[in-house]
């Protein structure tokens, strides 16, 4: 019996040694198995350091308190991501189209626009006051504009001019919108009586870098007239010109020009159609009809006209900015016979889609969009042409012989373009 004892006590002090040892390896394995997985990017020697701080690394890392902020992110979150998902939503359904500067006829129509197409925040247009000799360069530089109303006559100045380096495939057009005509005023007691009469006067330009005064710039230049430039804004100028500080302001925009609107003590000078300007211009006509308070009744002053163009970079397909500029387009086209009713702008009527700008690329999705509805725009074109010469041929019946001499050389133009 004395011999039995030692042999049990030896064997249970035996497995209890089997299995501490035991336990410690799996402890030990389980140790080195979390390591590994929460610090596989460490380096070897990294790894081999914090084996003897085994506790005080697994309390650094306390994965449960992750979990706990995922968890609390997710309970207060709704609001936020609805937010988010609103700012997303609206940030990719809206365009920027800069045009010219506060009273002038590109900025109304675009607010027109903005008005006819807006849905929401699933389309939105933000119409910018821009300075018009500078749309091309803002649409193809400045981040957040995404399409620009310029004058066709600037585009070509730019491309001779290589501001913007090689443009051809880079400003492509979404379409041709409408005319604008110069306007030449003076006081009315004023005793000048032509254009070439400003010779060396005090003439108000626009504001520098402005559509009106590079236009103006280039039609005086061919004239060969050389006036003193003045640069301020329309309105300053039609007061400056009231109290006979400056002798004329011009400004180029669409007939009746906001501007101009409820204007009266000035009259206007006729610009003729010379041969140096019919490259890149039209002639035009400014009724009593158009300005009331301007140009007596029944009576109608010669200009000059230049056609203005909606513009845009030209996207890559897989672009969201494409993608913006297609949705636009889409909305936008089918819209264009309700724009030619009233109150809309007048301007408006003289839209045709089908109208192209030599020289110059179509964004691929308006050329698609008309490809795909080339007959009705055709149909519609056609119509709009007999409706403009018959509306011509009743001013040119009703406005007396100046109109009817006006009138043929009118239409031959509006053919040709």
């Amino acid at each position: 019996m004395g011999g039995a004892r030692p042999a049990g006590g030896s064997d249970f002090v035996y497995r209890c040694c089997l299995v501490l040892c035991t336990v410690a390896i799996a402890v030990f394995g389980i140790t080195m198995l979390y390591v590994q997985g929460s610090g596989a990017q460490a380096s070897p020697a990294a790894k081999q350091a914090a084996l003897p701080r085994q506790s005080a690394h697994i309390k650094t890392v306390r994965p449960h308190r992750i979990v706990r902020h995922a968890a609390r992110t997710a309970r207060a979150g709704p609001d936020e991501r609805a937010l988010t998902g609103i700012s997303e939503r609206i940030s990719n359904n809206t365009l920027a189209i800069i045009s010219g500067g506060l009273g002038s006829t590109d900025l109304t129509v675009v607010q027109e626009l903005a008005a006819a197409l807006d849905d929401g925040d699933d389309l939105r247009i933000l119409p910018m006051v821009g300075a018009g000799g500078r749309n091309i360069r803002d649409v193809r530089l400045m981040k957040g504009v995404d399409l620009g109303v310029t004058q066709a006559s600037l585009l070509a100045r730019m491309r001779a001019d290589g501001e913007l380096g090689r443009t051809d495939d880079r400003v492509t057009y979404i379409a041709k919108l409408f005319n604008e005509e110069m306007h030449v005023l003076v006081r009315a007691d004023s005793g000048l009586g032509s254009i070439d009469q400003l010779a060396g006067r005090a003439v108000s330009m626009g504001e520098p870098g402005s559509g009106t005064q590079l236009i103006a710039r280039d039609v005086l230049a061919r004239l060969g007239i050389a006036v003193r430039e003045v640069n301020m804004a329309e309105p300053n100028a039609i007061e400056r010109v009231k109290a006979g500080d400056v002798d004329a302001v011009i400004l180029i925009g669409g007939k009746p020009a906001p501007a101009l609107a409820n204007v009266s003590g000035l009259r206007m000078l006729p610009v003729p159609f010379a041969r140096p300007l019919r490259d890149d211009f039209l002639p035009a006509s400014l009724l009593s009809d158009d300005y009331p308070g301007l140009i007596a009744s029944g009576s109608s002053v010669e200009t000059l006209a230049v056609g203005t163009v909606l513009i845009a970079n030209n996207w890559p397909k897989d672009s969201e900015q494409y993608r913006k500029i297609e949705k636009f387009v889409a909305a936008f086209f089918p819209q264009i016979a309700q724009l030619q009713t009233p109150p809309h702008h007048p301007k408006w009527r003289e839209v045709n889609l089908a109208a192209t700008i030599p020289g110059w690329r179509r964004f691929p999705a308006a050329e698609g969009w008309l490809a795909q509805h080339r007959d009705g725009v055709g149909e519609r074109a056609q119509f709009e042409r007999v409706a403009r010469v018959r509306r011509a041929q009743t001013d040119s019946t009703e406005g007396g012989g100046q109109r009817v001499r006006q009138a043929p050389q009118w239409l031959s133009a509006r053919a040709r373009r």
